[in-house]
């Protein structure tokens, strides 16, 4: 039998001669208190149980101690806490409150958990894809995880559809430190990655696509769109979709789709030399307005234009003619919008320069909730740590919709979210009616936290 020792007491300097004291003997303490917001979100969207329902489970069901909607909910708590690496639920798995989120107080046998170790976690995010194996028996359905993201932006919206939807692309950099499966070289970053594709609608979140880095960024991108319209349509099929993206999506197969669909778009177009002719005028009056003013100037000119070989049609161009510390910075976009609808100004500056907020999403997900950590061998464990990573994102942006709407908490971060309303210190005292989760009676956002739980309370079920 292990030693029984008494605790370790530490010493600290005196207070008004009072001794001050330390040790590690407070009992059943966590400091994740506010994940019982996110267990309250999750029962109003119901989201942990439909990516639950997207994994195969072959394990032999009188042998299974942790079944996968405990698994799948650890893991995304887990990582929309702040806890990004698999390692760090060996000591996760004894946390009392994410053992009320699982809904499982005490392990079936004597020698476990309440929660799954690191060792579980990994062989469900590392099977393989077809049959199971003999040490992986746990898959997942790719189609229906890429379902549910649009299954619970659909949700979102259930009190009245928009009558306009507007789908931002963009891909980025995953950097790769080993020698993971599909690795390349780009020459842009600097760096062996892969170049996810996302897709977001305002805050929410529609796709993350792993994909390899030597690919054009566009490569996917109609197929990816062209599924999410599909299912958008056929629960509003009289919703008006508008297609935005930087000029790395500017290509002829995606245009002629949109056109083909009756989806709108917005591009960047990648400048050249007859387009920059073409605004030729427009950049002498800029220039000349920037010298007599001493400040930035910019015009702006709408024109039908076609490239020499690869669009097979010609199309509405806006070109930005500005001259800017002393040198031209001209810049273009093409577009299906009428002019009647938006003019040159305001299709650029308004609609257009909009879509640089997702970049702020896409750098929430990367940074805050480690979507950019790609460190298993295979792109397909790669691409479902992506997914929980997203799922995440989902999860804590629908605490900020549904629970702090109107509130300083309505536009923070996610990790601005983590630190202020999830990280909560708190005692957790069992009884035989009750458990009680005593947070800390100083706690600066007592108000917000209860505000939320009002309002999570009384959402409708999904």
């Amino acid at each position: 039998m292990p030693t029984q020792c008494s605790p370790a007491l530490f010493d600290f300097a005196p207070v008004e001669g009072g001794r001050v004291v330390a040790s590690f003997d407070g009992g059943a303490i966590t400091s994740n208190a506010g994940a019982l917001l996110l267990g309250a979100t999750d029962r109003a969207i119901n989201m942990v149980g439909r990516f639950a329902a997207c994994f195969r489970d072959a394990r032999m069901p009188e042998r299974v101690e942790h079944d996968i909607a405990t698994l799948v909910g650890q893991r995304v708590f887990g990582i929309a806490l702040g806890h990004e690496d698999i390692v760090d639920h060996d000591q996760l798995r004894h946390d009392p409150v994410l053992a009320i989120l699982a809904g499982k107080l005490a392990a079936r046998r004597s020698t476990c958990a309440p929660l799954a170790g690191k060792s579980t976690l990994n062989r469900l995010e590392h099977a393989p894809a077809g049959a199971p194996g003999r040490y992986h028996r746990i898959g997942h359905d790719a189609a229906a995880i890429e379902a549910v993201f649009v299954d619970l932006f659909l949700e979102a919206h259930r009190k009245a559809p928009p009558r306009q939807i507007i789908l931002d692309l963009d891909a980025t950099d995953i950097p790769l430190h080993g020698h993971q499966e599909g690795r390349f070289f780009h020459g842009y970053y600097d760096a062996y990655c892969y170049l996810p594709l996302y897709v977001f609608c305002g805050r929410h979140l529609l796709a993350a696509k792993l994909r390899r880095a030597g690919i054009d960024a566009s490569a996917g991108a109609v197929d990816e769109v062209a599924r999410i319209v599909r299912q958008v349509r056929a629960r509003w099929p009289r919703v008006r979709v508008l297609l935005r993206a930087d000029s790395g999506f500017a290509r002829e197969a995606l245009m002629a789709w949109c056109e083909a669909n009756r989806v709108d778009f917005l591009f960047g177009l990648a400048r050249n030399a007859r387009l920059v002719e073409e605004i030729a005028i427009e950049l002498a009056w800029a220039e000349h307005e920037a010298s007599r003013t001493g400040k930035p100037a910019r015009r702006f000119r709408d024109f039908r234009w076609s490239t020499l070989d690869s669009w097979s049609r010609r199309r509405r161009v806006v070109g930005k003619a500005e001259w800017t510390r002393g040198e031209a910075n001209p810049r273009f976009v093409v577009t299906s919008l009428k002019p009647a609808e938006a003019d040159a100004r305001t299709l650029y500056e308004r609609l257009y320069c909009a879509r640089g907020e997702m970049e702020n999403r896409i750098k929430e997900c990367q940074l805050d909730l480690f979507a950019g950590r790609a460190s298993a061998a295979t792109m397909r464990a790669n691409q479902l740590r992506l997914w929980f990573a997203s799922m995440a994102y989902v999860l804590l942006c629908a605490l900020r919709r549904i629970g702090l709407a109107h509130t300083q908490f309505a536009e923070p971060t996610c990790g601005t979210l983590r630190l202020a309303l999830l990280k909560i210190g708190a005692y957790v005292r069992r009884s035989v009616r009750r458990i009680k989760v005593a947070m800390a009676s100083a706690h600066p956002f007592r108000d917000e936290f209860a505000l939320a739980h009002a309002r999570l309370a009384a959402a409708p079920a999904p």
